[in-house]
């Protein structure tokens, strides 16, 4: 039967590999449904799937049920477990996932960690750049020692065009930061946790954007009525 011939021929690729010294966890739980190059001390662990021309650097390694179609990964770089990553560029000593997804045109410098559950699509990310989070970064450019902090969005889909985000070198994005696109946040600028930017933030600013906190006495909350 003609998954009995893929097994075959997955075995056949895996033997290669192993031979020209990659490590595989197992063998038997690998798949390559186009062309894989690797450098040297590559490490890849169970259930992988490498799609098109994908190719790891030296010292690589990829975790477990990731899947890399038409990727480059640069010396020294880390995939977590359970990463999608789709026509993008990654390059040396970064850190991606766990569960991380980054999508077409996403182009990554070095040392750049991409943390867990963090979508990137169609940007750039300078060097020494961090999204840890929970975060979506769509269209932008993001510039040198950028921070992204947890659950920050760019907004770059007005309904029926994309607009872009640009971020300087140097800028702090607080947790639960929405950066309305089309906007540029300048080198060095802060943004605090729970801010909306709809406008340029000047270079090295702290820009705050938040509804005054009420404290209301007496408030009770609604009970729920009893069914007669």
């Amino acid at each position: 039967m003609l998954f009995r011939s893929e097994r075959v021929y997955q075995a056949h690729l895996a033997h290669t590999l192993l031979e020209s010294g990659v490590a595989i966890a197992d063998p038997a739980r690998f798949d390559v449904r186009g062309h894989l190059t690797c450098g040297k001390d590559v490490v890849i662990d169970v259930g992988c799937v490498f799609e098109g021309k994908v190719t790891l650097g030296d010292g690589v390694r990829v975790g477990p049920y990731s899947v890399l179609r038409e990727v480059s990964v640069a010396a020294g770089s880390q995939i977590e477990a359970y990463c999608h990553i789709n026509e993008t560029s990654i390059g040396a000593n970064c850190r991606i996932g766990p569960y991380a997804r980054l999508r077409p045109g996403a182009d990554l410098s070095e040392d750049v960690h991409i943390g867990n559950f963090v979508e990137v699509k169609a940007s750039t990310i300078g060097v020494g750049s961090k999204a840890n989070h929970l975060a979506y970064i769509g269209d932008s450019s993001v510039g040198k020692n950028v921070n992204v902090g947890a659950g920050t969005i760019t907004c770059n889909y007005d309904g029926a065009n994309k607009h872009r985000t640009v971020i300087e070198d140097d800028v702090f994005i607080g947790s639960d930061t929405q950066l309305v696109a089309p906007v540029t946040v300048r080198k060095g600028a802060t943004i605090a946790a729970g801010a909306t930017i709809t406008k340029e933030v000047a270079e090295g600013v702290l820009a705050i954007s938040r509804s005054k906190q009420v404290a209301i006495e007496g408030w009770k909350r609604p009970v729920k009525k009893r069914k007669e």
